[in-house]
């Protein structure tokens, strides 16, 4: 199973640097990183150009020019730019664990898209990492309970790993809380729907539109939780002044059957 990693940024070459530490010390380099930019200025190109040098795997920048949020057409893009047989999306500011890629690997499984969660860094501890380059990816279990301790992160329970098994598909239909920063699908299934739709506006719900429409076309959820978490580190909210439009879309979306996004991957076929 060939597998690739989208990594989604937006002039954060600080927080993208940590990010590409965390996959080049994945216990599985059997993969691809796609680092999809949604228009960043020079400064991100030179530390991908940097990490290539030195990765062990294919990376590839995908680049499209600035005009403002558009997450899904960046995503889109580097979809389309892979042969990969599966597809595992995350952002450039969530550092994963060690055994993010193998793990999702692992859970795996036709006919099920996987989702994982994420780990919240304050504002204080995300600089401080990022100042001092700290390992995040390196940190023990140990090291994130006292983390938790000091309320540097929000939860600590993600970090126990369980088995696979049935109680990962307990939750087939759930589209609630499922985000493109952990999330898999068989890249199949993606062109089945067509990918993202780009004609959401601005920050929010692009990535529940794209849940959605795979539940529609009969593919679901399992659960990826307590198996391959990552490391979100703090930043300002963004600009949600379209997110009642966007809501408005969605809840036309879930009172209907349809699967394929209206401008989606297609388009870059």
């Amino acid at each position: 199973m060939k597998t690739a990693v989208i990594v989604t940024t937006y002039n954060r070459p600080d927080a993208l640097a940590a990010v590409l530490a965390g996959y080049q010390a994945q216990t599985t380099q059997d993969f691809e990183l796609l680092v999809a930019d949604d228009g960043s200025t020079v400064d991100t190109r030179v530390v991908i150009d940097d990490f290539r040098r030195k990765a062990t795997f294919a990376v590839n920048h995908i680049w499209h020019e600035d005009h403002g949020f558009r997450a899904a057409a960046i995503r889109n893009r580097a979809a389309a730019a892979t042969t990969a047989d599966y597809v595992i999306f995350s952002d450039g500011d969530c550092v994963p664990a060690r055994d993010f890629v193998a793990r999702h690997q692992q859970l795996a499984e036709r006919g099920w898209f996987v989702a994982g969660n994420r780990i919240l860094l304050d504002d204080a501890f995300t600089q401080r990492a990022l100042r001092d380059a700290l390992p995040l990816h390196k940190f023990g279990n140990l090291s994130w309970l006292l983390a938790w301790l000091k309320r540097d992160i929000n939860r600590w329970l993600p970090l126990l790993r369980l088995p696979d098994g049935n109680w990962r598909r307990s939750a087939p239909q759930r589209w609630e809380g499922v985000k493109t920063c952990n999330l898999a699908v068989w890249r199949d299934d993606l062109q089945r729907v067509n990918g993202l739709d780009e004609t959401y506006s601005g920050w929010g719900l692009e990535d529940s539109d794209l849940v959605i429409r795979l539940l529609h076309a009969g593919i679901q959820h399992k659960n990826g939780r307590f198996a391959t978490p990552v490391f979100h580190l703090w930043h300002a909210e963004n600009d949600r002044s379209r997110l009642a439009e966007n809501q408005r879309r969605l809840d036309t979306l879930l009172e209907s059957k349809q699967t394929r996004a209206a401008l989606g991957l297609d388009q870059y076929a």
